[in-house]
């Protein structure tokens, strides 16, 4: 069984979590001021919920990783969830 993003390393999957999350928050409109860790996290996260999405949907096999596409929607879904619930600061 593959990991998170087709890999088994850590650093490829922090990697590729990174870059998902820059691109999530680039793409997403509005200030989401996280730092570097978050974005990693982001990234993961996203990953993780469309893997999940799409074995539920069908889409993608038991233990099968989602796509660098997949995991840039679920960022995206992720950080639009996050910005329904958070607080506006005066």
């Amino acid at each position: 069984m593959e990991g998170l993003f087709g890999s088994s390393s850590w650093l490829y999957i922090i990697f590729i979590g990174f870059i998902v999350g820059l691109l999530a928050r680039f793409l997403k409109p509005g200030n989401d001021g996280m730092g570097i860790i978050l974005t990693i996290l982001l990234g993961i996260g996203g990953a993780l919920l469309a893997g999940w999405a799409g074995q539920a949907m069908g889409w993608y096999a038991p233990g099968q990783p989602a796509g660098f596409i997949g995991a840039l929607i679920g960022a995206i879904v992720i950080l639009v969830i996050f910005s329904l619930f958070r607080r506006r600061r005066i």
